[in-house]
């Protein structure tokens, strides 16, 4: 089969691979139809190289078709149309079972100390052959699967992968009071689509900040108070104005590790990428740093007693946090990766409204051939064409 394979730095290809086949009575093979370019992606594509092995398959946004399934998946036949969510999960477990799939006990990577195994992304996350790929080997598919209906396009379902459970997680976990406020750093396809559901859900005010002015502009056109970041100091000042001199109530920060304007973050990093992988993990396992603007521009934005989101993925170790700042104003942080099956059945009555009210139809902004994917990572990654979210076909 044909597969996106990472090969260094910026260096991604599509190859011949071998296909996936059934390994436990829990697998299943999925056909894919359509699969995502995630922002996550991108941190394999520029720093996370050091836990990257040559030749793995990329990607965990996938949809497709069921081929076959192992002897103990009941859930599941053959011709089924299903989404995989990027974390795989058991769904028996004590952490299952109380809506922590991100850290499924039956798929902890614990000789790494990490949680759930995740598609396409890293040894850390236990090294799974990613969804960018004409086939997928699902493990845990008696759990690990979305069944959508036949009929509609893939554009419908298929961020549920991520996109959609990932933001709306987020909004949930910014804890926005009644007619609150609410800032969203980052407008890619995570912010973006966390100023939709906070729109949907009735928040008051939503102000969305970005560097991209062509982001800026989408969330403009969707009803969003959204402005392009050029100081912290302007930032600051236009938030307190439209939350009554105080900041928002809640502040997403849907951008991590690689934020623009962290010049010591963005050489730790480079460095780290730059010296043989033994070196580089234990490097950034013991002492990474990430680029924290973002991060600091959120503690800022917030107003006191408020509550910070954090949904773009941080892996530094040796991270610089202004404790001070967020005991003094009394902050509550929630963050982690997003517990897909957790809010499925709060999500999939808006996906299935024919009304569309979260606008995932048209969400994606380039569609192109999986033979493309090289062109794709180097688009997304440049920010240019105006490129928020792609989706390839294999």
């Amino acid at each position: 089969m044909k597969a996106v394979t990472w090969h260094g730095q910026r260096d991604v290809r599509v190859e011949e691979v071998a296909d996936p086949r059934i390994q436990e009575p829990t697998d299943a093979i999925v056909r894919i139809t359509s699969t995502g370019l995630c922002g996550s992606d991108l941190h394999l594509y520029e720093v996370l190289g050091p836990f990257m092995g040559q030749g793995d398959i990329l990607g965990h946004e996938p949809m497709g078709v069921v081929e076959e399934v192992g002897g103990e998946v009941s859930t599941l036949s053959p011709g089924q149309r299903v989404v995989i969510p990027f974390q795989t999960c058991c769904g028996h477990c004590f952490m299952c079972e109380r809506g922590l799939q991100s850290q499924c006990e039956t798929t902890q990577v614990r000789q790494q100390g990490m949680g759930a195994a995740l598609f396409g992304y890293t040894k850390l996350y236990g090294q799974l052959a990613g969804g960018q790929a004409e086939y997928l080997r699902v493990p845990q598919a008696h759990y690990s699967h979305i069944k959508v209906p036949d009929g509609p396009p893939d554009d419908r379902f298929v961020y549920l992968s991520d996109v959609v459970p990932t933001a709306w997680q987020a909004v949930e976990y910014a804890s926005i009071p009644d007619q609150g406020s609410l800032v969203v750093i980052g407008l890619g396809p995570i912010g973006d689509m966390a100023c939709r559901i906070a729109r949907h859900r009735g928040v008051g005010t939503i102000i969305g900040l970005d560097v991209v002015p062509e982001r800026v502009d989408r969330a403009r056109g969707n009803g969003v108070e959204a402005f392009t970041v050029t100081n912290n100091e302007e930032v600051t000042t236009r938030v307190r104005e439209l939350t009554n001199g105080r900041g928002a109530d809640s502040v997403i920060d849907a951008v991590g590790m690689e934020a623009h304007g962290s010049p010591v973050g963005k050489l730790a990093q480079q460095l780290a990428a730059m010296v043989p992988d033994k070196v580089g993990a234990a490097l950034m396992n013991k002492a990474g740093l990430d680029r924290l603007g973002a991060l600091y521009l959120a503690i800022e934005l917030v107003r006191r007693g408020g509550t910070l989101s954090l949904s773009g993925v941080y892996g530094g170790q040796a991270d610089p946090l202004p404790m001070l700042t967020l005991f003094d104003k009394q902050l509550r942080v929630q963050m982690g990766q997003a517990n897909v099956k957790r809010w499925i059945d709060d999500i999939m009555p808006l996906i299935s409204d024919d009304a569309d009210p979260l606008g995932v139809e048209n969400f994606a902004t380039h569609r192109m051939p999986l033979q493309q994917a090289p062109q794709g990572y180097e688009m997304f990654q440049k920010k240019n064409d105006g490129a928020v979210k792609v989706l390839f076909q294999p």
